[in-house]
C-alpha cells in the first residue's frame, strides 16, 4: 500500500479528561436514527446518546489535528451486515456456527468447497451493501484533513465505497481474491461469474448471513458444487482476508504503527477490540500517552486506556459532530 508524504509535525492535544463511561440517561440529543428499520436487527440495543457525551466527544475531535481512527463491525451493522460478538444480535449469540479457520481452509478441499458454496450464495447480498452515515462522516473528515488515517477491521469494502483513501484494511477485503500458489489478486465479482459458469444448475436455500458474506448451508447441499482454481497457475483461491487463526502481515502492522506515530489522537469507532490485531494499536497509543476516545455500544478491551467512552450508534453520534 502506498502512502502520500506527510508533514511530520505533531500537534499535542491540550486536554486531559478523567476516564468515564458516558451512557444515555438524561438530556438526550434529538436526532433521526441512522439505522433503517429493515436492518436494525443487527444493531445492538442502545438508547439515544446524552447531550453531555456528544459535547465531550465534540471537544475531543475538535482538538485533534491528525486523528487516527480504528473502526470495527459496529460501523457496518448500520448497513445491514451483522457482527460476531454483540449481545443478542451478533452471530455468536444467534447461532452455534463459527467462522472459517485459516488452517482448515488451507488443508481441506471439502472445507474450501463448503466455504465457497456458501460464499457464492451470499455474495449478491453481501456485495450490495452500501456505506451508512458513519462511513460518510469519516470520509468527510479525511477530505477536510481532520482524519489522518483510518484502520478498518472490516472486510466489506464499505469505506472504499464511501471514497476513503487514507485507509488500511487490516484484515483484507472480501471483494478481492488471492491465489495461495502464485499470489495473484483478482476481483471477487469475476470469480462469481466463474462459479456461475461451472455450476449452471446448482442452487441452494441459505440461512443467516455472516459478517464476511458467508451464509449457512447444510453439508449435503454443497456436495456437487464445483470450485475453480487460479487461472494463472492452478493454485488454491482464497478471499484476500485474514481468516481466524491467521495473522496480519508484519509489513501491514508496521505501516499502521507508522501512521499512528504521525497522529495526535486516537478514536475507536464501533469495535470491542477483542482481537489482538487491532487492540495492539491501542496499547501502542497508551505507550505514547496519546489521548484515546471510544465510541461503541458495550464494553471494549481498551476501556482502561480511554479518557473518554461514549455509548451510542456510530452513525447517529458521528453525524451529530461538527467539524472545527
Amino acid at each position: 500500500m502506498g502512502c502520500a508524504c506527510f508533514n511530520h509535525r505533531f500537534v499535542p492535544l491540550q486536554m486531559k479528561l478523567p476516564w468515564r463511561v458516558l451512557t444515555p440517561h438524561t438530556a438526550p440529543a434529538r436526532r433521526s436514527s441512522s439505522v433503517h428499520a429493515g436492518i436494525s436487527k443487527f444493531v445492538p440495543a442502545c438508547s439515544t446518546t446524552e447531550a453531555q457525551s456528544l459535547e465531550l466527544l465534540q471537544d475531543f475531535v475538535s482538538r485533534a489535528r491528525r486523528l487516527f481512527v480504528i473502526g470495527g463491525a459496529g460501523l457496518s451493522t448500520e448497513s445491514g451486515i451483522p457482527d460476531y460478538r454483540s449481545e443478542r444480535v451478533g452471530l455468536y449469540a444467534r447461532t452455534d456456527r463459527r467462522p472459517m479457520q485459516h488452517a482448515e481452509f488451507v488443508r481441506c478441499a471439502k472445507s474450501r468447497q463448503r466455504y465457497w458454496a456458501r460464499n457464492f450464495v451470499g455474495w449478491p447480498q453481501f456485495s450490495s451493501h452500501q456505506p451508512n452515515f458513519a462511513h460518510r462522516v469519516l470520509q468527510r473528515w479525511e477530505e477536510t484533513g481532520k482524519l489522518h488515517w483510518l484502520v478498518t477491521q472490516n472486510v466489506d469494502a464499505l469505506h472504499s465505497k464511501a471514497g476513503q483513501r487514507q485507509l488500511t484494511e487490516l484484515h483484507g477485503c472480501a471483494h478481492r481474491v488471492m491465489c495461495l500458489g502464485c499470489g495473484a489478486i483478482s476481483a471477487r465479482e469475476a470469480l462469481q461469474r466463474r462459479f456461475v459458469s461451472l455450476n449452471p444448475d446448482w442452487s441452494a436455500q441459505s440461512g443467516a448471513t455472516a459478517p464476511d458474506g458467508d451464509v449457512f448451508l447444510e453439508d449435503e447441499q454443497v456436495l456437487n458444487f464445483r470450485v475453480p482454481s487460479c487461472e494463472d497457475c492452478g493454485g488454491i483461491l482464497k478471499p484476500e482476508v485474514t481468516f481466524f487463526g491467521d495473522s496480519v502481515t508484519k509489513a501491514t502492522v508496521q505501516f499502521v504503527h507508522d501512521r499512528l506515530a504521525e497522529s495526535d489522537a486516537v478514536l475507536v469507532v464501533g469495535s470491542s477490540l477483542q482481537v489482538y490485531s487491532g487492540y495492539r494499536f491501542l496499547l501502542a497509543a497508551g505507550d505514547r500517552k496519546m489521548p484515546v476516545a471510544i465510541l461503541n455500544i458495550g464494553p471494549t478491551r481498551a476501556d482502561h486506556l480511554a479518557e473518554l467512552k461514549v455509548s451510542g450508534r456510530c452513525g447517529e453520534v458521528l453525524s451529530a459532530l461538527r467539524l472545527v
